[in-house]
């Protein structure tokens, strides 16, 4: 991974526009050839990037311009994160190696392994991609096609609260740059979500799905039963 700090100036070409004005940000370039844009005012989500499959050149900057290089990240789309890099205060690079992964709990990876067994649990004619299908950011529970052929990205927890719903935006901004999958809309799923956590997913038109865990595992519960 390379880490620099740099005074940059941000656009994004393509399908979007965006534009970050000069200023000092943290850049990351991983080894998977993902480049993200970072400030020092959010706990994680980047304020631009592109995810792989891209690639790294660098340009003189245009006449006039006041710096030193300019960073081109082209992806498979043609799209480009164009960084314009006035000064330098820090670049290394370091080998992290291979990550193991989140290791989710027994009942969320029970879960999302059952899920995918019985994936027309989200709705008739839905059909799966791909379990743990990898971002530049983390790999998404469950990627599926409805029965329309949309696809569609799966977060699963065994309580639904408000980060998962955030954890799940996430992914579906990166997502939805991927002109191969797009549209890709998104389905909070879990055995208990909580009323805040549903208002939110509602909000960003994300589909909450309750989770029945024995009638996934082919099971009736008898607690709690009076008859």
């Amino acid at each position: 991974m390379r880490l620099v700090i740099a005074d940059c100036q941000v656009d994004y070409v393509g399908r979007l526009t965006a534009h970050l004005p000069m200023s000092k940000r943290l850049i990351l370039v991983k080894s998977d050839g993902s480049v993200s844009i970072h400030a020092d005012d959010r706990a994680f989500k980047p304020l631009n990037w592109m995810s792989p499959p891209c690639w790294m050149s660098e340009e003189a900057p245009a006449e006039g311009v006041d710096a030193e290089a300019v960073w081109v990240v082209t992806n498979k789309a043609g799209e480009q994160l164009r960084i314009t890099v006035a000064s330098i205060e820090h670049d290394s690079s370091h080998e992290l190696g291979l990550d193991p992964g989140l290791v989710k709990d027994g009942v969320e990876a029970h879960l999302q392994e059952l899920l995918a067994e019985h994936v027309t649990t989200l709705g008739e004619g839905y059909t799966l991609i791909r379990r743990e299908y990898m971002t530049a950011i983390g790999p998404v529970d469950i990627l599926c096609r409805d029965a329309d052929g949309a696809t569609v990205a799966v977060e699963i927890k065994r309580r639904g609260e408000i980060d998962g719903v955030e954890q799940l935006t996430r992914y579906l901004d990166l997502l939805n740059r991927d002109a191969t999958i797009a549209p890709v809309s998104g389905v909070f799923a879990a055995q208990v979500i909580k009323p805040q956590a549903r208002t939110l997913a509602t909000d960003r038109g994300i589909r909450c799905v309750t989770l029945d865990y024995d009638k996934l595992r082919g099971t009736e519960s008898t607690e709690f039963r009076l008859f």
